[in-house]
């Protein structure tokens, strides 16, 4: 049950700057938070969840301010308290578990060095009750190796792994508030339900109140005590989950229940020769090995999804294709032909066919670049043009991927949203003009509407350019609704594979029931059945 009320947020009112003008973001926006008590903030990309989550801390972004209201936190007023005050607060009673754990972690420093600041700083711990904490946590957030992984570098753990160890390390003082932006957007499926429930059981036995922002209306199902919905920083509605997901008042929350209508037709299997092979590859990083007698093809106009835990090879074999990583064993074909392992010794025509979309957008682009340049260095390379010509394919580039030239050639990654910034990533890759798009987890960081449209425009880009394309994933909501073929990894082997219709119907491999069990549902006791058939089978 709820307790006190913890956190009261009054007509709060946030405007960024524009030039010399002050535009607004969040607009007249009440939250209440109770003790204990678990708030779903959802929205689509724009809505200003992350905005009134990082306010709820007295906080705001660079070239953003609070123009009015109150956010008074267990009685004091956030907004007139001193910095010194509110310093004092964060990290200690509240805490703040960020979207992109590669973009927040320091890169120069090991994970449990970075757990342990907060709490021996704020002297809630000592260094060695610290450490000992950190393994306990590593351990209840399902990481591999908890006494270990900790001292091992940002770099050094999979993108899953890090959004775990971010999570522990925002409970490490036990605060009392914690804001969870997307903590389970890089996790696989059945990973997720582990931290889920994680997180979970941390707040209801330590009494922690919580604002869980996500666009996962299944996850926030699980999660949340009520709901609130935002749009364009308006509020939209509020409501216990239950009622909330059972009869949405406004044609808005309605809309956002509706999404992913968009599905891929089946079509017949393929007859020409694939355009890319995967030939027994084997791979790994030194002596660890990743990969294991990796085989499957990919074919002119169909999309295969890899999907498998995380830490199964799906990344590791994005990889091998592109010849980031060279395979111990086995090789890679395009067209019939065998392409070098390294892709320093592919010559240019072999490096344009394979392109790679990385997953996070924040740490792929320049931030120092505007998208004229980040599309016209490929441009320049790959067809050999400069000046004025350069500018005009450039154009047709933000064009295809539905974004106005005018209006954004000029714009700095900072200066776009997440769905932007990942059509751009795109756009950079179809500079080159290939034959293959690997996409690595393009969507899994986009609210349900962006992502939408994400999957819609590469099935258009699909069919007018007849790519390839090999879609990394773990949400398979997505894999129903553009694959044609899927491939099922664990522990760097394929341990299934075939079309869409043989792979999702009945009786399916062991692995790949735990995949579609571990779906999260639209409803709230469906992680509780999960969790207790899973027991009663131990």
């Amino acid at each position: 049950m709820a307790g006190s009320l913890l956190l009261d947020m009054r007509d709060v009112h946030i405007e960024g700057r524009s030039g010399d003008a002050w535009l607004p973001i969040v607009k007249g926006v009440d939250l209440q938070l109770h003790r204990g008590e678990v708030l779903g903030l959802i929205g689509e990309s724009g809505a200003g969840k992350s905005t009134l989550g990082l306010a709820a801390m007295g906080y705001v972004r660079g070239g953003t301010r609070i123009s009015r209201g109150e956010v008074t936190f267990d009685g004091t007023d956030l907004v007139t308290a001193p910095e010194s005050f509110r310093r004092g607060l964060r990290g200690k009673r509240i805490a703040y578990v960020a979207q992109s754990a590669a973009a927040s972690f320091n890169p120069a420093h090991k994970l449990i060095d970075q757990f342990c600041e907060a709490p021996v700083m704020h002297g809630v711990l000592g260094r060695g009750e610290a450490e000992r904490q950190a393994v306990d946590l590593y351990r209840r957030m399902r990481l591999p190796d908890p006494e270990g992984i900790g001292f091992r570098y940002p770099h050094q753990v999979s993108g899953g792994q890090l959004q775990r160890a971010m999570t522990a390390m925002a409970m490490a003082c036990k605060p009392d508030l914690i804001i969870f932006d997307e903590p389970t957007t890089a996790l696989d499926v059945t990973t997720q339900i582990e931290v889920l429930a994680a997180i979970r059981d941390i707040v209801d036995q330590s009494g922690t109140a919580a604002i869980y922002i996500t666009h996962d209306l299944a996850v926030v199902a699980q999660m949340a005590d009520r709901i609130k919905v935002l749009l364009r920083g308006d509020e939209v509605e509020e409501a216990p989950t239950r009622e909330m997901l059972a009869s949405p008042r406004q044609a808005y929350t309605r809309s956002l229940w509706a999404v992913r209508s968009h599905r891929r037709p089946e079509q017949p299997p393929a007859r020409e020769a694939p355009v890319l092979e995967v030939r027994a590859v084997s791979a790994g990083y030194g002596a660890v090995k990743v990969l294991h007698d990796v085989s499957f093809d990919l074919h002119r106009g169909r999309t295969v999804a890899v999907v498998g835990e995380s830490g199964s090879g799906k990344s590791t074999t994005a990889r091998v294709i592109a010849g980031l990583l060279p395979a111990s064993r086995g090789e890679v074909r395009i067209e019939g032909r065998p392409v070098a392992p390294s892709f320093k010794a592919r010559p240019k025509e072999e490096l344009r066919a394979v392109q790679l979309i990385h997953q996070s957008a924040d740490t792929s682009l320049n931030p120092k670049q505007r998208v004229r340049e980040i599309l016209g260095r490929p441009v320049a390379f790959y067809a050999g043009m400069s000046g004025a010509k350069v500018e005009a394919r450039v154009r047709e580039l933000l064009r295809m991927i539905e974004l106005e030239p005018d209006s954004f050639i000029d714009r700095l990654p900072g200066e776009l949203s997440g769905g932007q910034k990942q059509r751009v990533s795109l756009a950079r890759a179809l500079a080159a003009e290939p034959r293959v798009l690997i996409c690595d987890e393009v969507t899994s960081a986009l609210d349900q509407i962006v992502a939408e449209g994400i999957l819609k425009l590469l099935d258009r880009l699909q069919r007018e350019l007849d790519l390839a394309i090999m879609f990394i994933t773990h949400d398979l909501a997505t894999v129903r609704a553009i694959a044609d073929g899927v491939v099922v990894m664990k522990g760097g082997r394929v341990v299934d594979e075939g079309t869409k219709a043989d792979v999702f119907t009945p009786p399916h491999h062991p692995y790949t029931e735990l995949l579609l069990s571990s779906v999260p549902e639209m409803d709230p006791g469906w992680l509780d059945r999960v969790l207790e058939a899973r027991a009663a089978r131990a």
